[in-house]
C-alpha cells in the first residue's frame, strides 16, 4: 500500500503509483481540496497499529510535538516540509517521507518504507537518485 502525504501533483501521479500498489492519498497545500481521490486526512489500521496521514500544514509549521499533540494515532505520517524525518517518541512514531518529485529546497528526493509486523513498526528513509 502506498500512503501519500500530499502535494500529489495531479491524477497522473496517482495513476502511476497505482500501477505499483493500491494508493491512499491526502491533499497538500499545492493540491485542490476537492480533487478526486485525495482526502483531507486518513486513518488506516494495519495489524492493530493506527496510522494517521495528513499533509501537516493544518498545524501551521508541522513539528513532531505539534502533530503528536493533535492526533492520537500510533504512527503519524505527514509531508509539507519535504524534509525526511523518522522520530520515535515513547511508543509513537512521527514520519515525514520527504518528497519523491523533483528536487526542491536543496533536499534530496526520498520516500519512506514502513513495515508493520506483528504490531511492530519499522521505518526507513529511502533516498532516490
Amino acid at each position: 500500500m502506498i500512503l501519500h502525504a500530499g502535494d500529489v501533483g495531479g491524477q497522473s501521479i496517482i495513476a502511476e503509483l497505482a500501477a505499483i500498489a493500491p494508493v491512499r492519498a491526502v491533499f497538500g497545500n499545492t493540491d485542490s481540496p476537492g480533487e478526486p481521490g485525495l482526502d483531507r486526512r486518513l486513518l488506516v489500521e494495519i495489524e492493530g497499529v493506527s496510522i494517521h496521514v495528513s499533509h501537516g500544514h493544518e498545524v501551521g509549521a508541522p513539528t513532531p510535538h505539534k502533530l503528536l499533540a493533535r492526533y492520537t494515532a500510533d504512527v503519524i505520517v505527514y509531508g509539507h516540509t519535504h524534509k525526511p524525518l523518522v522520530e520515535r517518541v515513547g511508543t509513537r512514531l512521527v514520519v515525514n517521507p520527504g518528497a519523491a518529485g523533483p528536487r526542491r529546497f536543496d533536499l534530496k528526493p526520498s520516500v519512506a518504507r514502513m513495515t508493520v509486523n506483528q504490531g511492530q513498526v519499522e521505518v526507513e528513509i529511502v533516498w532516490l537518485l
